[in-house]
């Protein structure tokens, strides 16, 4: 033990003490070890036997090495040259014997911010064979998830979080990883950001970059500073309080300034924004907008007249946009002045804003239900800013980077990452009303020298088509989700533009972000310098976990716990993850559980270094250009197309199987005799187009068989299906 000293405890939130054994010898073995950590781990332990664990020639902090050259530090040293773990596993049992703490220095290195460890999976596998009682402890500083709208953290302000002691055959690599996730998602519950209203936070957002950031709407070049938006959303919100007294108001625009400024109106004046999904069937619009208890929608006379096959509501109960806001301009002026004035606490106060949300509904999202209906997914203030700091304290954007907002509103990426994120982060917002206008994009890319573009697979296919190599000189990074990633259009993107595609991974229940591949960090103090680094993505994986959350794998029909290691149901347990469907106990059951972990339907499995890898899908979805189409819905309208109903047994099968250019596509099974399969399924599309169902949904072929398969308990043998879908396709 060091005869410093102890250090104060201030600054430190500490979880997990009742773990720390009382006399018994254990390792701990942490995810990262500064001197400030170290100093509160050894008055923590005062009165006990401390062994320093380090590596021959291992870089370490310049006061951690002055700390252990003193003369009463313990220090084991494992030399890198050591293949026979029985060596090292007799030294650790020596110091176990005399009732140690063995505590493991790890090597500085190069990571991401906020990594699950900085000791890569290889070493960890090796410092596990010490076969001893192992105790996993995650530090997190909190200067690397601070959100910039926040008051400033001290540097050592940090939390510690010890986990259970691993003993026996659990002291292996995939528990401790287990364990280090759970950790990660506790010590992260406890920043203090995620109690704050998402109102207050866009406030202080548009406050604080107010004259230096600003959106673009690239439908029109028009620019506006943050602290003109927030102006006239303070202005607008005043109508919308006077004009419903529900607790939701409908938004139906793309993205742009409009939207934007409509969503954070809609916050600002203590209401839940529902953006619908314009481009969903009739049904569902029409389900959405009675399930969310609307009876006021803010959107534009353009789009009214763009869009008429949509199920428009009474014209009463239209908020238009730009008729409303050129008779508000003396208002405008006067809360741009009183706004740029005011504090965010006193202008909140004023407003009325709350500053703390916590729990309660934030914003509702809806997403494709099995059944048919759509999902109402309510995210509450905790759930949305909990992702933003998650996905912002992983990107590390600075303040002249800009961000391409193209993804729908409706779309839980377009709404997090696209809308919220940027404004608390102080980040330029380029719009444009359409991701599939790619021509276009690559000009604003260009122009705008925008850093972070969003996408899906489908998309880039379309940058490969007609964008020239320059555009996208200025991408620091490019994230694709929603869809598989074909390396086939990876490879293509990378050799056209000289850009790696990074995969990512979320969901509308994880307010989406819970994965994401990311560069690879430069080495401290450069190539050869003896510091070492780690991988922050991996082909074939939707990447590392953001930080925070937690992640289990069960087996698929038992739920019995697996190994992280072996493939399995995935489950999430964090800040970001949703608390229930809208209305809906029944399915908010089926995927939560009595401790708030949330079941995917994704099978998958984590590696050595925590890269998820999605491996297949057990819900009957499909993704097809990044929208998820539930085939019970589409099989369904197909029953009521080929006038079915009354049939007793089952005739008609939708399947999925991978497709190039949509990432999946649909497959129709019958066995209904008839003419040719071609024409048949061209008059089928027709029909199910009349009927109101997106092009997306409608099967691309048609395969007679005999029989459709069922499994002896009556259900459809999918697999059986997809083995016949994919021979046909």
């Amino acid at each position: 033990m060091s005869s410093e000293k102890p250090v104060s405890l201030k600054n430190l939130t500490l979880l997990g003490k009742e773990h720390l054994p009382a006399h018994d010898g254990c390792m701990i073995l942490p995810n990262r070890l500064g001197y400030m950590d170290l100093m509160r781990v050894e008055t923590l332990l005062e009165g006990r036997r401390i062994v320093y664990l380090i590596e021959e020639g291992a870089v370490l902090q310049p006061l951690l090495k002055v700390h252990l050259e003193q003369e009463n530090i313990h220090v084991l040293v494992i030399s890198s040259q050591i293949t026979d773990p029985a060596i090292y596993q007799k030294a650790v049992a020596e110091e176990i014997q005399k009732e140690a703490v063995i505590i493991y220095l790890p090597a500085e290195s190069a990571a991401l911010t906020t990594p699950l460890t900085t000791v890569p999976g290889a070493k960890l596998e090796f410092l596990l064979k010490a076969a001893c009682p192992v105790l996993p402890l995650y530090v997190q500083y909190m200067t690397e998830v601070a959100l910039d709208i926040e008051d400033s953290y001290d540097d050592d302000t940090v939390i510690m979080a010890f986990g259970k002691l691993l003993t026996g055959a659990d002291v292996n690599l995939p528990t401790y990883q287990e364990s280090l996730f759970t950790l990660s998602e506790a010590a992260f519950s406890e920043h203090p950001a995620l109690g704050m209203h998402l109102a207050y936070a866009l406030l202080l957002g548009l406050k604080r970059h107010g004259s230096r950031n600003k959106v673009v709407d690239g439908k029109d070049d028009k620019e506006m500073g943050y602290d003109r938006v927030l102006a006239i959303a303070i202005t607008l919100s005043k109508v919308i309080k006077a004009e419903t007294n529900q607790k939701r108001v409908g938004i139906i625009l793309p993205p742009g300034l409009g939207g934007l400024i409509a969503n954070v109106a809609v916050l600002l004046a203590g209401k839940i924004p529902v953006n619908i999904n314009f481009t969903a069937g009739r049904s569902s619009v029409e389900f959405a907008m009675k399930a969310a208890g609307l009876d006021r929608y803010i959107t534009a006379d353009i789009f009214v007249r763009k869009m008429q096959a949509f199920p428009w509501p009474p014209m009463k109960q239209l908020i238009l946009i730009e008729r409303i806001l050129p008779r508000l301009k003396s208002q405008i002026g006067l809360w741009l002045a009183v706004s740029k004035i005011l504090p965010a606490s006193l202008l909140a106060t004023i407003l009325g804003v709350p500053k703390k949300g916590g729990d309660t509904e934030a914003v509702l999202l809806f997403t494709s239900g099995s059944s048919g209906n759509p999902k109402g997914v309510p995210l509450t203030h905790r759930n949305v800013l909990a992702n933003v700091v998650q996905f912002s304290s992983r990107l590390a954007l600075k303040s002249n980077d800009s961000i391409l907002g193209s993804l729908p509103l409706f779309h839980s990426f377009g709404s997090t990452v696209t809308l919220w994120y940027p404004i608390i982060s102080g980040l330029d917002l380029i719009t444009y009303p359409s991701p599939l206008e790619t021509k276009k994009l690559g000009e604003l890319i260009e122009k705008h020298r925008i850093s972070l573009m969003i996408a899906t697979p489908t998309f880039l296919r379309g940058y490969l088509r007609g964008v020239n190599r320059e555009a996208l000189t200025s991408l620091k990074i490019v994230v694709t989700g929603a869809e598989k990633l074909p390396p086939t259009v990876a490879a293509a993107f990378e050799q056209r533009f000289g850009k790696k595609v990074f995969e990512g991974y979320g969901l509308t229940e994880t307010s989406p972000v819970s994965n994401v591949n990311l560069p690879d960090p430069i080495p401290l103090g450069g190539e050869g310098s003896g510091h070492g680094w780690l991988p922050s993505h991996r082909p074939g994986s939707v990447g590392q976990l953001i930080p925070g959350l937690a992640v289990r794998i069960t087996h698929a029909e038992t739920n019995e716990p697996q190994s992280l290691h072996t493939s399995g149901m995935i489950w999430f347990k964090g800040a970001n993850v949703f608390d229930g469907y809208l209305n809906d106990p029944k399915r908010t059951a089926e995927v939560i559980d009595a401790n708030g972990w949330f079941r995917t339907g994704d099978i998958g499995r984590v590696d050595v270094d925590g890269f998820l890898y999605i491996e297949g899908r057990l819900s009957r979805f499909s993704k097809i250009g990044g929208e998820m189409v539930p085939h019970e819905t589409v099989e369904e309208a197909l029953i009521k197309a080929m006038g079915l109903e009354n049939e007793s047994s089952r005739k008609i099968a939708v399947v999925g199987v991978p497709d190039a250019d949509k990432g999946e596509a649909l497959i129709l099974l019958t066995a209904i005799p008839g003419g040719p399969e071609h024409q048949e399924i061209l008059d089928l599309r027709y029909r199910l187009l009349e009927k109101g169902l997106p092009p997306l949904w409608i099967p691309k072929k048609m395969i007679r068989v005999s029989d459709i398969p069922i499994l002896s308990s009556g259900k459809l043998d999918v697999q059986s299906c997809e083995k016949i879908a994919k021979a046909g396709a």
